[in-house]
C-alpha cells in the first residue's frame, strides 16, 4: 500500500518579482516525483505550466505568463500530492508604454517579444502576434466565472496564442450570449482570412496591378525629363538634389533622435553592470560566505549557496569567474572532506550520521559514504568490546581500586544499573539485604566486564543496526520520496552488500560470546581464542548468585536485539552461549550449596526444642531452599530456550542427593565427636523459651549419648517432615526424579538412624544386663537354700533404677523415642534374666516366692511404663 504523500508547499521564488516572461526559479517541497507528476503551475493566477521545467522534488524552473493580477501565490499542483499552497508571492511589473520622443531610464525594445513556444525572443511585432478580434466581431461576453471554465476544461486555455487553446472556452468566454447570425458572419470573416493566407503574395500582386502601371508611368515620365534637361547644372542634376535633400533629412533625423540614442545605450551600459555586479557580488562573496556558514555549522546554506553557484558559472568562459569558481570548488572539497571526517567520527548518535551521510550525498561525494559509516562504526564497536576486556585485564594485573570504564563519555546508566532500578533479581536471601556504597568494589571482575559489555551492545549496536535499516529503505536521503535516484541507487547498494553487513552483526555477536566465555567459560574455548579473549587471572570460581547476574544480563542483551527484529539465527550463538551459563550456574550453585551445608553443620548448637529437635534440620532446609530460590532464574525457561532440567536432569538429581548425603554425614560425624571436639562457645540456651527442656544450663555440654539421642530424634524429623518439604521443593522449582531423591536420600537417614540407634543400646543396655548376674549371685545367694523374702532384692532395684534413668535421659530429649529405646533395653534385661532363671537347676519355696516377688515389684514399679511391664511379664 503506496504512502500518501504532502501536498506541494512553495516555500520561496527567485526573482521574487519581473515583468511577464521573466524567468524564475521556484523552490519548496513535495513539488513532484517527476515531470509526468506536475499537473499545475500558477504564477498570479496565470498558467505558466508550458514554461514550467522539473528539476527536482524541491525546485522548478518556468516563466511568468502575462498574468492579470499584480501580485500573487505560486501555486504547484501534482498527481501525487494534489493542490498545494503557497507562503510566498510574486509581484508582477507592468511594462510602461512610453512614446518615441518620452524620455525613459531604459531602452524599451519595441519589436522583441518572447516565443514560448521556441524559448527565444522573435523580432515581430507584437500587434502581429495577437490579433484583437480575430472573429471580426463585436465582443458579447457573459457571466460565466473564470473558475468554472477552468474546471469545465482541465489543461488548456481560451488564449488562442497558447498552444492548448480552446475554441469552446473562447467562445464561452467572449461570445455566450451573441447571436447565431453574428457567429455565422464570424464563421464567415475568418473563412475569409484562411482564403487571404492561402492566397498568399500572388493575390496582393494581383490586386494591385493598377498601382503598378500607375508607377511604372510616374517612373517613365521621370525617365524622359530627365533627359529632357541635357546637361547638368551647376547645382547637379536632379538625382543629385533629390540625394542632398534625403541626406540633409536623415541628419536632421539624426539629431533630433540623438539625445534619445544615447540615453538609450548609456542605460542599456547600467543595466548590463548592474547585473555583472549582482553576480560578481554573490560569487566573489561566496568563499568568504562557505569558510563562515562551514564554521557556524549551517551546512543547508553552503550547499544551496554552491548549488546556485554551480548553475550560474560552473560553464563560464570569463576567467575571473573561473578563477573565483574554482576557489569555491577548493573549498567545497575541503568541506566534503570535513563531512567525512565528522561522519566516520566516533561516537556519534544516529541523527547526526544521517545528517552527514545526506550532506555528503547532495554534494555528490565520491564513494559510498553511508556504506564507509555502516563499516567505521562496526570497527569502532568491535574496537570498544576489545577494549573494555584489555582495560579489566589491566585492572587486575596492576592491582588498582574497583575499574570504572568511560565508554568515550557516554552518559547513559550502565545496563546494571538499570537492572538494579527496575528489578532486583531473586538470589535467595543472602542477596535480598540493601547493598551498601561499597557494592561496586566488591563486585567480582568478571561480572563487572559483562556488565560494561552490555552497555557497549545496548548502547552501540541498536544505532548499527537501524543504521543499516534506514541505508536498505533509503531513507538515508529522503523521508518524504525526494530524490528517488539516491533512494534506489541506496537499494541496489544495500542488496549488494546484504551479506557484508550479516557477516558484521556475526563478527559482534560471535567476539560478545567468545569474550564472556574468556571470563566465565575458558575451558569452552581453543588455545588460540584463550590468548585473544581470555587472559583472566582470577582463580576464584563465581558463585551461584554472581553467575545468575551475568545470565540476567546476557538475557537483556538478547531481549534488546530481538526487539530490533535481527534474524534468530544471527542470535543462535547467544541462546547457546545462555544455555552452557545456565547449565554452569545449576552445578556450581549445588557444589557450593555442598560446602555450605558442611558449614551448616558445623554451627549445631545442640539446643533442642520440646520435640527433641535441633535447629539443624531447619537451618539445612533453609539452605537448600535458598539454593532453589537463586536456581529459580537460571531454571527459567524464556522463549526459545530450552529446559536445562530435562536437558540433563539424572545429573542434577544425584548433585541434589549427595548434597543431602552430605549432611547425613555431617550428622554422622557429630554423633562420633569426643567431648573436647565439641564448641561449646556457640552454646546459648533461651531460658525464657517453653520449647527447651528446663534441665539445660548455659553451659551445657551433651554427652556422647545425648548427642546421640538429640542426632536420632534429627534423623526421624528429616524422614517425617524436611525430605517431604524438600520434595516438594524441588517439585515446585521444576526439578525431576524427586521421588528418586526421596527414596534415595530417605533410605540413607534410616540406615544413619539405625546405626546410631544400636550405637545408643549399646552404651546403655550393656551396662544393666552385665549387672544382673554379678547381683543375683552377690552374698552367695542360693535359690535351693533361701531365706524367708523379706522384699525385693538391691540387683533389681539397680536395674530398675538404671532403666528409669534411661528414660529420663530419653524423654528429657524426646519423648517419640522412649518406646524405641526401652523397648530394646528391657528386651536385653529380660533375655539376660531368662537365661540366667534357666541355669538355676530348682528353686526352694522361699526362692520361688522371692522370684514372684521381683515380678510384682517390677509390675508395681514399671505399672506406668508399658514397655518394662511388658518386658518382665515375658520374662516371668
Amino acid at each position: 500500500m503506496s504512502r500518501v504523500r504532502q501536498p506541494p508547499l512553495v516555500t520561496g521564488i527567485s526573482p521574487n518579482e519581473g515583468t511577464s516572461w521573466t524567468k524564475v526559479t521556484i523552490r519548496g517541497e513535495n513539488l513532484g516525483t517527476g515531470p509526468a507528476d506536475l499537473v499545475g503551475l500558477s504564477i498570479c493566477g496565470h498558467n505558466c505550466l508550458l514554461t514550467a521545467e522539473w528539476m527536482s522534488a524541491s525546485k522548478i524552473v518556468c516563466r511568468v505568463g502575462p498574468a492579470k493580477d499584480d501580485k500573487g501565490e505560486i501555486i504547484v499542483s501534482t498527481k501525487s500530492g494534489g493542490h498545494g499552497t503557497s507562503t510566498v508571492s510574486f509581484k508582477l511589473l507592468k511594462a510602461e508604454k512610453i512614446g518615441i520622443l518620452d524620455q525613459s531610464a531604459v531602452w524599451v525594445d519595441e519589436m522583441n517579444y518572447y516565443d514560448m513556444r521556441t524559448d527565444r525572443y522573435k523580432g515581430i511585432s507584437p500587434l502581429s502576434l495577437r490579433p484583437s478580434n480575430p472573429l471580426g466581431i463585436d465582443f458579447d461576453k457573459g457571466k460565466v466565472p473564470l473558475k468554472d471554465l477552468e474546471a469545465l476544461f482541465p489543461g488548456v486555455s481560451g488564449e488562442f496564442t497558447s498552444e492548448n487553446f480552446s475554441a469552446t472556452w473562447y467562445l464561452i468566454e467572449n461570445h455566450s450570449v451573441t447571436s447565431f447570425d453574428q457567429l455565422r458572419m464570424a464563421a464567415s470573416n475568418l473563412k475569409k482570412q484562411a482564403t487571404k493566407k492561402n492566397e498568399g503574395s500572388l493575390a496582393y500582386v494581383k490586386g494591385g496591378l493598377s498601382t503598378f502601371f500607375e508607377a511604372q508611368d510616374a517612373l517613365a515620365a521621370i525617365h524622359q525629363r530627365l533627359e529632357s534637361d541635357g546637361t547638368e547644372r551647376v547645382e547637379g542634376s536632379m538625382t543629385q538634389r533629390l540625394e542632398n535633400v534625403l541626406n540633409r533629412a536623415s541628419d536632421t533625423a539624426d539629431t533630433l533622435f540623438q539625445e534619445v540614442l544615447g540615453r538609450k545605450d548609456k542605460a542599456d551600459s547600467t543595466r548590463n553592470a548592474l547585473n555583472v555586479l549582482q553576480r560578481f557580488k554573490f560569487l566573489f562573496n561566496l568563499p568568504l560566505n562557505i569558510e563562515r556558514n562551514i564554521q557556524k555549522g549551517d551546512y543547508d546554506v553552503v550547499i544551496n549557496d554552491y548549488e546556485k553557484a554551480k548553475s550560474l558559472f560552473s560553464n563560464t568562459e570569463v576567467s575571473v569567474f573561473k578563477k573565483v569558481y574554482a576557489e569555491v570548488e577548493t573549498r567545497i572539497g575541503a568541506l566534503k572532506i570535513l563531512l567525512l571526517d565528522k561522519l566516520l567520527e566516533t561516537p556519534s548518535t544516529l541523527h547526526d550520521q544521517k545528517r552527514y551521510i545526506r550532506y555528503l550525498s547532495d554534494l555528490h561525494a565520491s564513494g559510498d559514504p553511508a556504506w564507509q559509516c555502516i563499516s567505521a562504526q562496526h570497527k569502532w564497536i568491535l574496537g570498544l568490546m576489545q577494549n573494555c576486556k584489555e582495560e579489566f585485564i589491566n585492572y587486575q594485573r596492576v592491582g588498582l581500586g574497583a575499574i570504572a570504564l568511560d565508554l568515550e563519555g557516554d552518559p547513559r546508566p550502565s545496563a546494571f544499573s538499570r537492572i538494579r532500578d527496575t528489578a532486583p533479581l531473586n538470589k535467595g536471601g543472602i542477596l535480598h539485604t540493601p547493598r551498601h556504597s561499597t557494592w561496586h568494589y566488591e563486585t567480582p571482575q568478571q561480572v563487572q566486564f559483562v556488565e560494561k559489555l552490555s552497555d557497549v551492545v545496548i548502547g552501540q549496536l541498536p544505532n548499527f543496526w537501524k543504521l543499516w535499516i534506514s541505508y536498505v529503505n533509503g531513507s538515508l536521503f529522503s523521508e518524504t520520496g525526494e530524490k528517488s535516484g539516491q533512494v534506489e541507487k541506496s537499494k541496489k547498494n544495500a542488496r549488494q552488500r546484504q551479506n557484508d553487513f550479516k557477516k558484521m552483526i556475526e563478527e559482534v555477536t560471535h567476539r560478545l560470546v567468545k569474550l564472556v566465555r574468556g571470563a566465565l567459560l575458558p575451558s569452552t574455548l581453543t588455545e588460540l581464542e584463550l590468548r585473544l579473549f581470555g587472559g583472566w587471572e582470577n582463580k576464584t570460581e563465581l558463585t551461584g548468585p554472581w553467575l545468575t547476574q551475568v545470565i540476567h544480563i546476557v538475557r537483556i542483551i538478547f531481549e534488546a536485539l530481538v526487539a530490533l527484529e535481527i534474524p534468530n539465527d544471527l542470535l543462535q550463538v547467544i541462546q547457546d552461549l545462555l544455555l552452557e551459563l545456565r547449565h554452569h550456574c545449576l552445578l556450581v550453585t549445588l557444589h557450593h550449596t555442598a560446602e555450605d551445608v558442611k558449614r551448616v553443620a558445623e554451627k549445631e548448637d545442640w539446643v533442642v526444642d520440646n520435640e527433641g529437635i535441633t535447629s539443624l534440620p531447619a537451618q539445612f532446609e533453609q539452605c537448600m531452599v535458598q539454593m532453589l530460590q537463586s536456581l529459580k532464574e537460571p531454571m527459567e525457561t524464556k522463549p526459545g530456550e530450552v529446559n536445562i532440567l530435562q536437558l540433563d536432569q539424572d545429573q542434577a538429581s544425584e548433585l541434589c542427593v549427595d548434597i543431602i548425603k552430605v549432611f547425613i554425614n555431617c550428622l554422622e560425624q557429630l554423633s562420633i565427636k569426643t567431648d573436647r571436639d565439641i564448641d561449646t562457645s556457640r552454646m546459648s540456651v533461651d531460658l525464657a523459651s517453653p520449647n527447651l527442656f528446663s534441665g539445660i544450663q548455659e553451659d551445657f555440654c551433651p554427652t556422647l549419648e545425648q548427642r546421640l539421642l538429640i542426632i536420632l530424634s534429627n534423623c526421624q524429623y528429616l524422614e517425617k517432615h524436611t525430605f517431604l518439604n524438600l520434595a516438594e521443593h524441588f517439585e515446585r522449582h521444576g526439578f525431576t526424579g524427586t521421588e528418586k531423591i526421596t527414596r534415595v536420600t530417605v533410605h540413607a537417614v534410616k540406615e544413619l538412624d539405625e546405626s546410631l540407634f544400636d550405637a545408643y543400646i549399646e552404651r546403655k543396655s550393656d551396662p544393666i544386663v552385665g549387672s544382673l548376674e554379678p547381683g543375683i549371685y552377690a552374698g552367695h545367694f542360693d535359690w535351693r537354700d533361701c531365706g524367708t523374702p523379706t522384699g525385693v532384692r538391691n540387683y533389681l532395684k539397680e536395674a530398675l533404677v538404671n532403666i528409669i534413668t534411661v528414660h529420663a535421659e530419653v524423654f528429657t530429649v524426646s519423648k517419640d523415642l522412649v518406646p524405641r529405646v526401652l523397648s530394646r533395653i528391657i528386651e536385653g534385661v529380660a533375655e539376660e534374666m531368662s537365661r540366667l532363671m534357666q541355669c538355676v537347676s530348682s528353686f526352694s519355696k522361699n526362692g520361688a516366692i522371692q522370684v514372684h516377688t521381683h515380678f510384682q515389684f517390677a509390675t508395681l514399679s514399671g505399672k506406668s511404663n508399658g514397655p518394662v511391664v511388658q518386658g518382665f511379664t515375658l520374662f516371668y
